[in-house]
């Protein structure tokens, strides 16, 4: 006998779609949400994470779990994104985590602080190393819940007007960061300026800041910064692997349907590979083209790298003595960054050098 045969026969077709339907709308309500990202459209990797994140929670539900994204400014300035979602002023954001370290620092390792761990590292901490409920235990304070959602890789490490050759150039130059790198920067002699990404150009070219880091060779190049000051250097070291997060009012969260709840983290991984793999894609090329246009290509010297894990290590040292969250967090990271360059170094470290000196020799 056929199921809706079945059914009919035993007067159970109209409980049955009367049970149904009722289960199916509450597990699957129409909602609107807004969503404020701390990026301008002009980025559309970044800003293009959270309009590829929306699109994917819709078509996952057919449009009746909506987020409608603004850009920076539309609603609160890119600096703003947390306070708006912890108030409920929107639903969620889109954020670096190291923008609101003014708070407490401990947001900061949710993104990247210098000398942390690199895109793989950090994906392989969040997801499997208890990364991921390590914020979240954190966030809760703040009325927030997390998820990461893109990763820049490792970053440049930014325009100078001036060549950098020694640590003691970098005195008394004001230099635009994101974030906890600005304390380790301080020791070097840097005057750190937080900046979110459409007030840089304008104050490096009012000479209200000397140098300016922003991510990579395809943003920095739309930015513009290649214009002023031509002597671009890597690696950004404060930023092995920086972390994008959507970040939820923790009510609001709560409140979803688990099946949401499942979409939207399912979304958010999906739009973190989109990320990563655009920024893989696209700068090569614009690599090219900034060097073409006049970009000079510098290596940090040896001794400013060394100089800067020392002075990192102090800051590590001195902030985990004063804030038991940040030293709950960083423990772990650490321990996890030792053991994954203990495996790097031999398979993916070894077989990268090998090809990367291999360039030219047959290649096409």
């Amino acid at each position: 006998m056929k199921r809706r045969d079945f059914l009919k026969t035993a007067g159970v077709g109209v409980a049955a779609s009367a049970i149904a339907a009722p289960a199916i709308a509450q597990s699957m309500p129409e909602l609107k949400w807004r969503l404020t990202s701390s990026f301008p459209k002009s980025l559309d990797t970044l800003w293009g994470a959270a309009e590829f994140f929306s699109k994917a929670v819709a078509e996952a539900t057919d449009n009746k779990f909506q987020i409608q994204p603004f850009a920076a400014g539309e609603i609160v300035p890119g600096l703003q994104v947390n306070d708006a979602v912890s108030n409920g002023t929107v639903e969620m954001g889109q954020t670096a985590n190291y923008y609101f370290f003014g708070k407490d620092p401990t947001f900061a390792l949710g993104c990247a602080v210098p000398f942390g761990l690199g895109y793989r590292g950090q994906n392989s901490w969040m997801i499997h190393g208890g990364g991921k409920e390590l914020l979240n235990e954190f966030f809760k304070k703040f009325n927030l819940y997390g998820l990461p959602v893109g990763n820049t890789g490792c970053q440049m490490g930014g325009w100078f007007r001036k060549e950098i050759k020694e640590v003691g150039d970098l005195n008394g130059i004001k230099f635009r960061c994101g974030g906890f790198a600005g304390t380790v920067l301080k020791k070097l002699g840097v005057v750190p300026q937080q900046l979110a990404g459409g007030d840089i150009y304008p104050a490096l070219e009012k000479g209200t800041i000397d140098a300016a880091e922003w991510v990579g060779p395809y943003d920095d190049e739309k930015l513009g910064f290649y214009k002023i000051a031509p002597n671009y250097y890597y690696p950004g070291w404060w930023e092995g692997g920086t972390v994008l997060h959507n970040m939820f009012n923790l009510d609001k969260w709560n409140s979803l349907p688990k099946n949401y709840q499942a979409i939207v983290t399912a979304a958010s991984e999906y739009t973190d590979a989109w990320v990563m793999g655009k920024y893989d894609a696209v700068n090569p090329q614009a690599l090219k083209r900034l060097i073409a246009g006049g970009a000079k290509l510098h290596a940090f010297s040896q001794e400013i790298m060394d100089a800067s894990l020392k002075a990192a290590n102090e800051v590590y040292a001195e902030t985990s003595a004063a804030n038991a969250d940040f030293k709950k967090i960083w423990d772990s990271i650490t321990a996890y960054r030792r053991d994954e360059y203990a495996w790097w170094q031999v398979a993916e470290y070894s077989y990268d050098s090998f090809m990367i000196r291999s360039r030219g020799k047959g290649w096409t």
